[in-house]
């Protein structure tokens, strides 16, 4: 199996992980980027504040996501996207969070998708002060690229799994896991309350 997968990333309103604001979605096929979108996304009802804090980071506002695809609307195109790639994202519970959280708010159940973190991969394959997603990407020789639109971190977090499976000389992203000691996880509905997790 070649290197395949789907890197994600989401930004959101405010503290709660059900609150996706945006979503990028970078797709790869044998270690090749193939297609790529991002677009966003009207939170759910009752996780839609936007804070300050989030918003300083990400630069979205309540304003620019009025007539976005509400998270119920949207997630089928973020199902078809994947399909049943394995994702990969930078801290990848913070992501597959947001999902678990917002299909939970929605009433939706998610599929069991696979997924890896790039964070956890680049710590077992680069010696570097700080893993944060500049830095990890700047060691796969990704830079220049602007940190925390999420369109941008997926093709950050893709170049660094690219390039690690071409350190540890993997085929596949099972092979990467292996050789990197990094554990790949599925993806399980939230059961009780959202989760309140932050990147």
């Amino acid at each position: 199996m070649p290197i395949d997968f789907t890197a994600i990333d989401f930004e959101t309103a405010n503290a709660s992980s059900a609150s996706a604001c945006s979503v990028g979605l970078v797709k790869v096929r044998d270690g090749v980027v193939v297609d790529k979108v991002g677009w966003l996304i009207k939170p759910p009802a009752g996780h839609d504040a936007f804070l300050e804090w989030n918003t300083r980071i990400h630069g979205i506002v309540a304003d620019d996501v009025i007539g976005a695809f509400e998270w119920e609307e949207q997630f089928d195109l973020i199902a078809d996207f994947a399909g049943i790639d394995v994702f990969v994202a930078h801290n990848a519970g913070f992501d597959m969070g947001v999902i678990r959280a917002a299909c939970h708010a929605t009433g939706i159940h998610p599929p069991d998708w696979a997924y890896l973190c790039s964070l956890q991969v680049a710590r077992k394959t680069y010696a570097l002060d700080s893993y944060r997603l500049p830095m990890a990407a700047a060691a796969a020789g990704f830079t220049g690229f602007s940190h925390h639109d999420a369109l941008a971190d997926a093709e950050a977090c893709a170049a660094i799994m690219t390039h690690a499976a071409a350190v540890h000389g993997a085929d596949d992203l099972r092979q990467l896991a292996e050789a990197s000691r990094v554990t790949m996880k599925r993806l399980t509905p939230l059961s009780g309350a959202a989760a309140t997790l932050r990147a």
